[in-house]
């Protein structure tokens, strides 16, 4: 407020102390209070005037009345003016101090309202942190609720699972029928479902440094261990069924058919069938007879087992029948291993049953072993199968080379050695492959034909290659002219000789390329001695092409080759 507003203030009896917006000034009041005093002044003038001079005074107190009066109304008209100027800046600084108030009023009320949203914000983030709290702790607490309902309804403790495993073993005890058991396999099944889906805690790792503690407590492995042994109890409790007495009867008869028994075993397994037929006979009706041999002993026995299979055995209704048949198969198997057998001898005393040595004499017995000398008469007098049946029993290596010496020797006359001598040389054996080319017989190539396919051990495949030759088979030209170009030479050689003692008149043409391109002079020497193998006229003329060969290996050959 300016000095002359604080005057003005002053003169009309106010503070200047007091703000005008609190206490605003009523202009219409004061202007009646100041016409109020103006109005009582004038008559006191006007007595004043009176007696000073009764006429004069009166003109003049009249004038100065009316001067007085026209002074008053100046200046009430001045203070008007104050009052309206005051009034004015009253208005003013009530507006300014309004818009102030308003002003403050909207930061107020805008801090205010920021305040309160970011008060309303944290009291939303924390509302949603209790709601995710409870949320996370309700789910917690359902998962666990979860978890203790499954493990009521399964029993996935420890001590639960072992509580059942007592009570099936409780019942395991009391068991006495087929019923009985499979309803402890059904109650065994459940459980060990259970333990499956148990959440059973794991063993203890134990420190890196000391190891793996291995007495730490497993539970799961306990209780499979558990349950297993008791499977194994139930089995155990299991029958007997008359599918295992059939089983039984069956091998029996298996053994009876394929056994190499002595004369001895033959007639103590007979008796053996004998027996069992006339003890099998109290539990089940059959007409079987083991009549005079072996073969009708066997039959026999497959009689039986028929006849307990159609009789429809219940195991607990038929469990006396069943035990008493049990114990006659039983008895059966006893009495047959009990038989003698020709794997119960010695080599010696199955050669000397056989009359291995009966060629022997106090003349002959010079060589040593025994066995060497009668194997060698046995192959002059052509006792061929004898000599076979010595090559199977003897164990000794040595013995083994020397008869497989002796069917070499034979030639063609070992041809009762072919089987065993086939089963050898499918074991890649060279002695044995070559016993097949002396031989000679074509049921052979199929199996050697496989043994010069590719670059493979040289060693065999040159003797494969002359056992091909020897045995002539058309079936092996191909196979054989394939070789020619091995990379071996010693493989094309023998090849190309295996060709000639072929004869076919097929190989001429490849024997020719090599008799004219190898680079090898031995190759090119077997190749004009396989076409005088050959021995057509073609062969004889590629062959006399090479008499004047620089090589003289290939010369001679060729030379034997003109003239013809």
């Amino acid at each position: 407020m300016s000095n002359g507003d604080d005057e003005t203030a002053a003169s009309n009896g106010e503070s200047t102390d007091e703000e005008p917006a609190d206490e605003p000034v009523d202009t219409e009041e004061e202007t009646e209070a100041t016409g109020g005093e103006t109005d009582d002044a004038a008559p006191d003038s006007a007595d004043e005037a009176d007696v000073t001079s009764p006429d004069t005074a009166e003109d003049e107190s009249d004038e100065q009345a009316e001067g007085e009066a026209e002074e008053a109304t100046d200046e009430e008209d001045a203070d008007e003016e104050t009052d309206e100027q005051a009034d004015a800046e009253a208005e003013e600084a009530a507006d300014e101090e309004a818009e102030t108030e308003d002003e403050t009023e909207e930061d107020v009320d805008e801090e205010t309202e920021d305040e309160a949203e970011e008060t309303e914000d944290e009291a939303e983030e924390t509302e949603d942190e209790t709601e995710e709290t409870d949320t996370d702790e309700g789910s917690e607490e359902e998962a666990a609720d979860a978890d203790e309902a499954e493990a009521g309804e399964s029993g996935s403790t420890a001590d639960d699972l072992n509580a059942r495993l007592d009570g099936v073993e409780s019942d395991l005890e009391s068991a006495e029928t087929e019923a009985d058991l499979d309803a402890i396999d059904r109650d065994l099944d459940e459980t060990e479902s259970d333990l499956e889906a148990a959440d059973l805690p794991e063993p203890d790792e134990g420190d890196e440094d000391e190891g793996e503690d291995e007495d730490a407590e497993d539970p799961r492995a306990d209780l499979e261990d558990r349950i297993s042994d008791i499977r194994s109890d139930v089995e155990a409790e299991r029958g007997p069924y008359a599918g295992d007495v059939v089983d039984l009867v069956e091998n029996a008869r298996t053994s009876v058919e394929e056994s190499e028994w002595t004369d001895s075993g033959e007639e103590e397994a007979h008796a053996a069938v004998v027996t069992f037929l006339d003890d099998s006979e109290e539990y089940v009706d059959h007409d079987a007879d083991a009549g005079d041999d072996l073969d009708a002993a066997a039959d026999a026995l497959g009689t039986v087992a028929d006849a307990i299979e159609s009789a429809d055995l219940d195991a607990d209704e038929d469990s006396e029948t069943i035990e008493g048949l049990l114990e006659a198969a039983e008895t059966l198997e006893d009495d047959l291993e009990a038989a003698e057998v020709w794997s119960d001898l010695t080599v010696q005393e199955q050669l000397d049953y056989k009359g291995f040595y009966d060629v022997l004499n106090n003349e002959n017995r010079k060589d040593f072993p025994a066995e060497w000398n009668a194997a060698k008469i046995h192959a002059a007098e052509g006792n061929v199968e004898m000599v076979v049946f010595a090559l199977e029993k003897v164990g000794s290596e040595f013995m083994e080379e020397y008869i497989i010496d002796i069917f070499h020797n034979l030639g063609s006359d070992a041809e009762p050695a072919f089987d065993v001598m086939h089963q050898r040389a499918q074991k890649r054996e060279k002695g044995p492959i070559k016993v097949l080319g002396k031989i000679g017989d074509d049921r052979a190539t199929e199996t050697l034909h496989d043994f010069i396919d590719g670059d493979g051990d040289a060693a065999l495949q040159k003797v494969t290659l002359r056992s091909l030759g020897a045995i002539g088979s058309s079936e092996s030209v191909q196979p054989v002219a394939d070789r020619l170009d091995a990379d071996n030479s010693e493989i094309r050689s023998s090849a190309a000789r295996s060709l000639g003692l072929l004869g076919d008149t097929r190989a001429i043409e490849p024997l020719s390329d090599v008799l004219e391109s190898d680079e090898h002079d031995e190759v090119r020497a077997s190749a004009a001695w396989a076409l005088r193998q050959i021995g057509t006229e073609e062969a004889f003329d590629e062959a006399a092409k090479y008499a004047d060969d620089r090589a003289y290996l290939v010369q001679a050959e060729a030379e034997k080759a003109t003239g013809y």
